[in-house]
Parts: C-alpha cells; sequence; structure tokens
C-alpha cells in the first residue's frame, strides 16, 4: 500500500502503525530513528527534506565518525558500501530501519579487530626506527587505503610513528621521574614504549567490543544530525546523563571541558577560575595522553572512550589527579607534558564579569585611566527569572562599569576574547549600555519570518571612547554585541581578523515530549536542533564569516581551522533586508587608528613570537606529515626546546618598562571605598615551577595558618602576568590611548558618562 509521504511520517510518529515494541525499559530503535528524522525534517531551520543528497552526507559522516582517521575500512569497503547504501539511507530513516547502521558497524568492528592483530604482530617484530620516511598527522581527507599492502603499510607506518612518541617520552619522563619524592613515581618502574602502545590498542579494542546497539544507533543519528549542520546533535538517554555529569566536572573537577577527537581527549574549554586555570599549564586544545591517581601509575587514555577518560579524572575535592597532555602550542606529537592538579570546587563568580583599572601612559606620554572589562560568557539565571535579584551579565557589568566611571575612566575595553556566547537577551541588553536605543539584532525563521531584537531603554550608560577585543573563539552572543557596535559605530573592534561565525539558534527537544506516543519515550534522549539565524542590524548574518576586526592583531588563534567556516554541512552565509538606525555621532578615525597600530607592531618583540609561531602552525598544517626516524624527531625536539630557552633568555635580558598601576575590580569589592592595586608577576619558567612542586607543603594545621593560607591565596588570584606577555591586550591600550586623544583633540578636559 502507497502511502503519501508527509501522512507517512505523521502516522509513524503517532504510532498508528504499529513497530515492535520492546519489553525492556529502552526504547524501540525503529520508533527513535523516525522521530530524530522526522523532527530534522519538519522543524530543522533549514527544512532538508530527507533525500539523497542527504543520504550521500550521512554515509560520508557515519564512516568519519567511525574510522575519523581513515585508517579501518579499506578504500574497497568503501565502494562496497557506497554502492549499496548512498542513495538509499534516507529511505531506511523513514522507515525506522537501522540495518545500515548495525551492518556499517559490525564491517568497522571486524576491521578493527584485524588492525588490532596487525598492530600485535608489529610490536612483536623488529620495527625499523631510522627509515627516510613521513607520515601523515591528520588523515580526515585522505583516501582509505587499499587492502594488502597498502593498508599494512600505513598501519607500519602508524605504529612506528607511535612508538617514537614513547621513546622519545620515555626519555624525558625518566627525567622528570628523577625529581619526583621516592614514594611516588621514582620507585615504580616505568613501561616501555612497546607496553603502552600495546595497552593502548588493547584498551581500544575493548571498548570497540563494548559497544552495544544503543551506542550504534546514536552514533548514526548523530551523524544524521550533524548531516544538517555542526551544532544539530542527537543524545541517547545515557549520553544526556554523561553530558550532565560532565557538566558537573567541570565546574567540580578541575574545571575543564572535555571532547573526544581523533582518538584523543581534547580540553575544549577551561573553566575560568577552575583548578586546571589557576595553574597556567593547561590550555583549550591540549590533548589528554594518560591519567593517574595521586602518585599512582599513568593510565594511557588514547582511543579510550571519553566517559571513561571523564571518570579517571573526576574525583573527590582536595585529591590530586595528574594529566599527561599533548600541548595545543606542540608541532611534534612526541612533546608530553605532566600537570598536577588538586580537584576542586569551582567558585562559579570567578566565571563572572570582572574589571580593571589601569593607569595607562600612551604612546604620546600622556597618562590616562583606563577601564576593562573582561566577559568569560553572557550568562544569566532564566530559573530566577521576574525577579529583582536575577543573576546577569548586563547587570554585572553595569556594575562593574558604574565603578570605573566613578573613578573616572578616559576609556574602556569590553574583551570578548574566548566568549563563546550564551543568553541573547543579554546580548541585546548589554548592547542598550552603550547606544541609546534601536535594533540590535535580526532573527529569521525556517519560514523566512524576521523578527527585530531592540534596545527600547534611551538611557545611555556609558558614552565615551570604547574598543571591543574579540578572537577566533568569540561566537554567537558575543558576535552580536561586537556586530551591533560595529555598525552603529560605536566601538573599534580589535584582535583576530575574525570571529567565529555561528551565527544559529539552537534548541534542545526531548523526544517523549515532542513524541508522546513513543514507547518508553523517557529514555529516548533528545535532539538540539538549529531552529534561527542571527543577521546583522546592516543585513548581513553573522554565520560563517562572524565579525570582522577594524584593527587586526596578531595572534596564535587566528588560523582558518577555527570558526565555522571549518566545521562540516555548516549553514550557508546570506543577507536579509538592513534596519533603520542611527549611528554614532562622534567619528572613530579608525584608518588612523590602524595606522598607528601597525607602526608599533613590529617593535614589539612578543608579536615577532607569536608571528614565527604562526609560520611554524601554518607549515605543520600545510605539510601535515611527520617523520617516523626518530633521529629527525629527536632533533625537532631540541630545536623547540631551544627556542623556548632562548625566548625566556631573550625576555630576562629584555630591558622592562615599569608596568602601570592597576586595579582589579570584582562584583565583591566593587562597592569598596578604596581599591587595593594588584601586582603584576612574571610567568614561572619550567624550572621554577618544578623546584616550587619539590618544595615541602606548608604545615597549615593551625585555624590562624590556615586564613593566612586563604587570604595568600585570593591575593595570588589578583596577580597576573605582565601586559607585554599579552601583547594584544597591551596594544589594545594603546589603541584605546590614541582613540581617546583624538577624540577629545588632544585634550582630557572632557570626562564622559
Amino acid at each position: 500500500m502507497h502511502f503519501p509521504r508527509q501522512l507517512l511520517l505523521s502516522l509513524l510518529l503517532l504510532g498508528l502503525i504499529a513497530c515492535p515494541v520492546q519489553a525492556a525499559k529502552d526504547p524501540d530503535p525503529a520508533q527513535v530513528t523516525i522521530a530524530v528524522a522526522s523532527l530534522l525534517e519538519q522543524v530543522h531551520y533549514s527544512k532538508q527534506r530527507l533525500n539523497k543528497d542527504v543520504s550521500r552526507r550521512l554515509l560520508r559522516n557515519y564512516l568519519e565518525v567511525l574510522d575519523y582517521s581513515h585508517v579501518f575500512f579499506t578504500s574497497e569497503d568503501v565502494e562496497e558500501m557506497t554502492a549499496k547504501w548512498a542513495d538509499n539511507l534516507h529511505e531506511e530513516l523513514i522507515f525506522g530501519r537501522t540495518k545500515a547502521a548495525q551492518e556499517i558497524h559490525d564491517l568497522f568492528r571486524k576491521r578493527a579487530q584485524e588492525r588490532i592483530a596487525l598492530v600485535k604482530e608489529i610490536l612483536d617484530g623488529d620495527v625499523d626506527f631510522s627509515k627516510d620516511r613521513m607520515v601523515e598527522l591528520n588523515r580526515q581527507k585522505a583516501p582509505w587505503a587499499a587492502a594488502g599492502e597498502p593498508i599494512k603499510q600505513l598501519w607500519t607506518d602508524r605504529i612506528t610513528s607511535e612508538l617514537i612518541q614513547e621513546r622519545l617520552n620515555k626519555k624525558s619522563g625518566a627525567k622528570d621521574a628523577k625529581k619526583k619524592a621516592p614514594e611516588t613515581i621514582a620507585e615504580k618502574k616505568p613501561m616501555d614504549p612497546v607496553s603502552v602502545v600495546r595497552r593502548r590498542y588493547n584498551q581500544f579494542s575493548k571498548d570497540i567490543q563494548e559497544q552495544d546497539s544503543e551506542e550504534v544507533v546514536k552514533l548514526f543519528l548523530l551523524s544524521l544530525a550533524r548531516t544538517y549542520d555542526p551544532h544539530s546533535d542527537y543524545m541517547s538517554k545515557s549520553d544526556q546523563e554523561q553530558f550532565n555529569i560532565s557538566m558537573r566536572l567541570s565546574l567540580f573537577g578541575i574545571g575543564a571541558r572535555l571532547r573526544s577527537e581523533d582518538g584523543f581527549t581534547k580540553i575544549d574549554q577551561l573553566i575560568p577560575g577552575g583548578p586546571a586555570s589557576r595553574g597556567g599549564k593547561v590550555k583549550a586544545g591540549d590533548r589528554i595522553v594518560a591519567v593517574a591517581q595521586g602518585p599512582a601509575e599513568f593510565v594511557d587514555c588514547v582511543d579510550m572512550k571519553l566517559d571513561k577518560v571523564v571518570a579517571m579524572i573526576r574525583g573527590e575535592k582536595d585529591t590530586l589527579v595528574r594529566l599527561q597532555l599533548i600541548p595545543v602550542s606542540a608541532t611534534n606529537g612526541s612533546e608530553r607534558v605532566e600537570v598536577e592538579i588538586k580537584r576542586d570546587e569551582i567558585k562559579l563568580k570567578e566565571g563572572e564579569a570582572h574589571a580593571e583599572l589601569i593607569e595607562w601612559t600612551g604612546t604620546d606620554g600622556q597618562k590616562r585611566k583606563l577601564g576593562f572589562i573582561e566577559l568569560p560568557s553572557f550568562y544569566r539565571d532564566f530559573s530566577q527569572n521576574g525577579k529583582e535579584d536575577i543573576k546577569s551579565t548586563t547587570k554585572d557589568v553595569r556594575l562593574l562599569l558604574g565603578r570605573l566611571k566613578e573613578e573616572g575612566i578616559d576609556g574602556l575595553i569590553m574583551d570578548f576574547r574566548r566568549d563563546g556566547g550564551g543568553s541573547l537577551e543579554e546580548a541585546i541588553n548589554l548592547t542598550g549600555l552603550f547606544i541609546k536605543d534601536g535594533p540590535v539584532v535580526q532573527i529569521k525563521n525556517w519560514n523566512g519570518e524576521v523578527s527585530v531584537s531592540k534596545d527600547t531603554d534611551p538611557t545611555l550608560f556609558y558614552d565615551g571612547p570604547m574598543t571591543v577585543l574579540v578572537n577566533r573563539q568569540s561566537a554567537s552572543a558575543s558576535e552580536i554585541f561586537a556586530a551591533a557596535m560595529q555598525d552603529y559605530g560605536r566601538a573599534v573592534i580589535v584582535g583576530d581578523s575574525k570571529t567565529f561565525g555561528k551565527g544559529t539558534v539552537q534548541q534542545m527537544i526531548e523526544l517523549a515530549r515532542a513524541v508522546p506516543a513513543l514507547a518508553n519515550g523517557a529514555q529516548a534522549g533528545a535532539v538540539k536542533l538549529t531552529i534561527q539565524k542571527f543577521y546583522r542590524i546592516a543585513g548581513g548574518s553573522t554565520q560563517l564569516r562572524g565579525v570582522e576586526s577594524d584593527i587586526v592583531l596578531p595572534s596564535t588563534s587566528d588560523q582558518a581551522e577555527i570558526g565555522e567556516s571549518a566545521l562540516k554541512d555548516p549553514l550557508p552565509y546570506d543577507t536579509i533586508k538592513a534596519q533603520d538606525f542611527e549611528k554614532w555621532a562622534r567619528p572613530l578615525f579608525v584608518d588612523e587608528l590602524r595606522k598607528l597600530a601597525l607602526q608599533r607592531v613590529p617593535l614589539n618583540p612578543e608579536f615577532a613570537y607569536v608571528q614565527e609561531d604562526l609560520q611554524r602552525i601554518r607549515k605543520y598544517v600545510d605539510e601535515n606529515k611527520v617523520s617516523i626516524n626518530e633521529a629527525v624527531r629527536k632533533e625537532e625536539l631540541d630545536k623547540d626546546k631551544a627556542r623556548k630557552e632562548k625566548r625566556e633568555a631573550e625576555r630576562k635580558a629584555r630591558p622592562h618598562t615599569q608596568e602601570p598601576t592597576a586595579y582589579r575590580i570584582t562584583l565583591d569589592n566593587a562597592a569598596k571605598k578604596e581599591l587595593a592595586a594588584f601586582t603584576f608577576v612574571e610567568p614561572k619558567t619550567d624550572k621554577e615551577l618544578e623546584a616550587e612542586a619539590d618544595a615541602p607543603p606548608k604545615d597549615t594545621s593551625k585555624e590562624t595558618d590556615k586564613e593566612k593560607a586563604k587570604e595568600a591565596e585570593e591575593l595570588a588570584a589578583l596577580k597576573i602576568p605582565p601586559f607585554r606577555y599579552d601583547s594584544v591586550k597591551e596594544e589594545s591600550f594603546n589603541i584605546l590611548s590614541d582613540l581617546i586623544r583624538f577624540t577629545e583633540g588632544g585634550t582630557t578636559a572632557h570626562k564622559f558618562r
């Protein structure tokens, strides 16, 4: 019997066409598949029909979810699966069939076991570490190798490279072990490189075998959601629960959000003020290769499931966890660093907006009071909506800015670097502090309807000279604010060439609520769907293009690999009709400011280091290869170490200008009569950090000692590295000083509100 397509989908969703219902508590995968597919087709912003194009992209995504580096399947496997499934996966979805997902995963499991058997064969043989060969680092765009000798050679080179990494790491690790207390690591005999790699693949084999049918369907539906755009997701019930755990980990563990990428657990984001961020040795983008509980032996976690890595890192407050990391700055996969972190409950207030009052001497010799507000995110406590004392970004910034105004600032910098966004309402309200009134952002629904969000309060809270700092990690709400400031001509945008480019809005939909007839729907999970797009009031979308800076400064984050355009299947950039709005009356002198900044940049040695690093990173990414000759790899590591030591020596030898007087303003001290100046401190060298780690712990058993220790810790939190180590921040103050000078015509008689 033939059904019209939309009627068929509706009947299936309502449960009028019977599907076998499992007796267990797990929902029927057929019903879940139908529900997810239908919601994507009917609710997603693109309104993309399930068709052959979706089918082909879904197959591509699913294969890469299983085999990201193109090392398990063969080219013959991919050709066979393409011929069988590429043009009809959409039909499987419509009828809730998961045969393709299971069949492809079964083949993946088979190939994985074959590759692991090959790994053991290679490890049992004689490995040549003097080959004059290269291996690709990122194989995502590489073709799958053919069966037989090509796939065997690929894995021989891959394992040789991994062994070299471990051999070089073992040499540096032995040095570190000697510096540790004898009751911790020195007594433990480190595993040899072959055993480390063998255990890694044994763990991977175990993880593959543990994947059940729920996991398979989840990966398939996740691949389907990502076919529509990179921010749409499917989460099974267990994923939702683990997601909540990982969020609590971010707030009550080491303070890091983690994600799985190419076999590694990657630090996606550091929570401001969390244990991982306090020491300064852990960076976003670092990859975790092993975890140890206190003095215990490291457990290799390469190719380990994310939830297992999270479980190892999570722990009780005040307990120690040690991480072995590949730094994000490493150009050689053999480089390892070890970090010890005390787990703690993160004080959320440390992630709030905070400010600095800087007495800055510009390049014209004139001293000015400058305000600096850093915003980690656009937060808002939605559970308190309707209450006067609601926690919100705008409220907090108003308080901080109010104190800065009391101190008589001549200009203001808003820092949105690394601000991934948050509440749209807060982005609109915050914009309202700096303009009289008018449109802030346009929002378009899937059906083409456009709504305009406006600031309706004619009150202008601050009207002084202003710059906004951004980088490629500034996304979503950050981009809305920056775009409005740029369109109104209200502030100069400074930083990376552009922001992230996420101009879409997502909504979480629980399947149990969307499809009440779904059997055991409470266990069915949820879908996160893109439902709207953002547009600037000037008409252009922030999608893909982001917000381009008026003045671009060198930054290691300014890379094409960071941003929406680097993701698969992003929604396109487009434009809509511009809104009428009244531009800011005062000029911003952007051309003049840019000219002066570009004259100063080459004179700053820190910018020279950044440019050098960018060239190395670019070369590294473009070549996408690493030698499997151990001597060559060792030479590369030695060069990296020598370069770091040379820079440290140059910094120490360089005559330092006196740091400006600075005051930290928080929500806790903003109302205090007197502000205490904070001290800039030099970042500690590796040797200093090692000496500090080896020092005996201080006795804080007495209550008075505990109080003193706590006070010292709070004071230490106010100490930040010198401006010269944040070259972008330093130059932004010079730019703001120039803007003030141009705005006031060389005088400082006028004080802004």
